[in-house]
């Protein structure tokens, strides 16, 4: 009877420290991190060069997976689905994640209570940029003109409840102008419009924006941020132009199915941190008109909750449904 005692107190310490020895172990295979759009943008591109700086911190294999689909709703929903074991992440843009909730009535997943924030990984600034036919050289002179052109303006964006959307309808609100919205099944067909005159105006990433800028092709007017972009410090903010409150900033960021253990997420947010840092990494993000993050998990939850409010608020001010 003793020896049976004794026996089953080493079975049941055993399983107790199971759960600890694993997390201890974390990671001990290859991770995935979904990106929830295809191949080629800006979440994509910031999804495979998080992934190769991760690899040697975490000393396991990341692979990146595109799930494209639903306005990044396919991909979310896969990863809240998913085993809460830190082998299955997010690569999370904002509209998925704050606006989405806002627009579409049967969303698969709740950003809000699926998945655990880890850290927020860049800021990203947009940029306002017109065709140079627009006889304006500044937010107001645009203004001007497009009260005295009322209907005549067009906007374009890579599709209806996208960011370059809702900014646009957010200026035509702020500004008292009338600009008529052409969604476009991405971005690079607005801009090959833009260029050719067909719309007249777009709010969206300033990366591929900001190469026909220096070319000449476009016209820079203004970025919706806080403070200048380093990427474009000629070009002054909304807020410098007399448009106040006006700050459409893009941003991606790392998350886990909810109920992944906190000890898994803090140290992928260590991880995320440290690969932050690194000079490579943080001359390619401003390439891409980036800024390295790196928050708490604490602060980017409490960021998506700000967001989410606030997102919810222009949709609802400005009328934007999803036919």
């Amino acid at each position: 009877m003793f020896r049976q005692l004794i026996a089953c107190s080493l079975a049941a310490a055993a399983c107790a420290a199971a759960p600890v020895e694993a997390q201890a172990a974390y990671p001990d295979h290859s991770i995935r991190i979904i990106v929830p759009f295809a191949p080629g943008g800006s979440t994509d591109i910031l999804g495979r060069l998080l992934a190769k700086a991760l690899q040697p911190i975490l000393g396991q294999t990341v692979i990146v997976e595109n799930k494209a689909g639903a306005a990044g709703n396919i991909g979310g929903a896969m990863v809240a689905r998913a085993r809460p074991d830190g082998y299955t992440l997010l690569l999370a843009a904002a509209g998925p994640t704050v606006i989405n909730p806002s627009l579409y009535k049967d969303m698969p997943f709740n950003p809000a209570t699926d998945l655990a924030p880890i850290t927020a990984l860049t800021r990203e600034h947009n940029l306002m940029v017109i065709n140079p036919q627009i006889p304006a050289t500044n937010l107001q002179e645009f203004i001007a003109y497009a009260k005295s052109h009322p209907g005549s303006i067009s906007y374009g964006s890579p599709g209806i409840g996208t960011p370059a959307h809702l900014a646009g309808q957010l200026l035509n609100q702020r500004a008292g102008i009338q600009m008529r919205h052409i969604p476009y099944k991405g971005t690079g067909p607005a801009i090959s419009d833009l260029l050719a005159n067909r719309i007249s105006v777009m709010i969206d990433n300033m990366p591929p924006l900001l190469l026909y800028v220096q070319s000449g092709r476009l016209r820079a007017i203004a970025v919706p941020s806080p403070s200048r972009a380093a990427a474009a410090p000629n070009v002054p903010t909304f807020q410098e132009q007399g448009v106040h409150n006006f700050v459409v900033m893009a941003w991606k960021g790392l998350m886990a199915p909810q109920g992944t253990p906190r000890a898994v997420i803090d140290k992928l947010h260590d991880a995320c941190v440290q690969a932050l840092r690194e000079p490579d990494i943080q001359k390619r993000l401003l390439q891409l008109g980036a800024e390295p993050e790196g928050n708490t998990p604490e602060a980017f939850g409490e960021q998506i909750r700000k967001e989410t409010a606030w997102w919810a608020d222009v949709i609802k001010k400005t009328h934007t449904t999803i036919q």
